[in-house]
């Protein structure tokens, strides 16, 4: 087994497209429309998504422009060479950093939080294995 990815429904799909792209540094690797049953695809990650690396799928359900974030999900995790510099990367974008980079508490590994445009939240996580083919270097 394998992981795939991860559906995220969103309000603005290219609203979402723009900041994974743009903000986070990830490639739009496909997308589909579905006219019969009202919803768009949008699939984004880094280098070429499957079978390498798991993919986002943006889910945009036509007409629907806000969901409830509920309290079970808690976030999506990329892993990045040097947090300190992803979020000024991500700042000088447009994006959203909720926590800025720092040790996280009670341990020594370095994260941020970044939140999507929807409100999801993105775990920057320090990882050295990290420094070749990231998005946010």
């Amino acid at each position: 087994m394998r992981l795939l990815h991860t559906m995220l429904r969103v309000g603005d799909l290219q609203r979402s497209i723009d900041f994974y792209t743009q903000v986070l540094g990830m490639n739009l690797l496909r997308t589909s429309e579905n006219p019969e049953y009202k919803y768009s695809l949008a699939f984004i990650g880094y280098g070429n998504g499957n079978p390498d690396q798991a993919e986002i799928e943006l889910t945009y359900n036509w007409g629907v422009d806000k969901y409830e974030m509920g309290g079970a999900y808690g976030h999506i995790a990329i892993g990045v060479p040097d947090a300190y510099a992803a979020c000024e990367k991500i700042k000088a974008a447009g994006g959203n950093v909720t926590r800025e980079a720092g040790p996280v508490k009670g341990g020594t590994t370095v994260i941020a939080f970044v939140t999507d445009p929807d409100g999801y939240k993105v775990e920057l996580i320090q990882r050295a294995e990290h420094a070749e083919g990231a998005g946010l270097r």
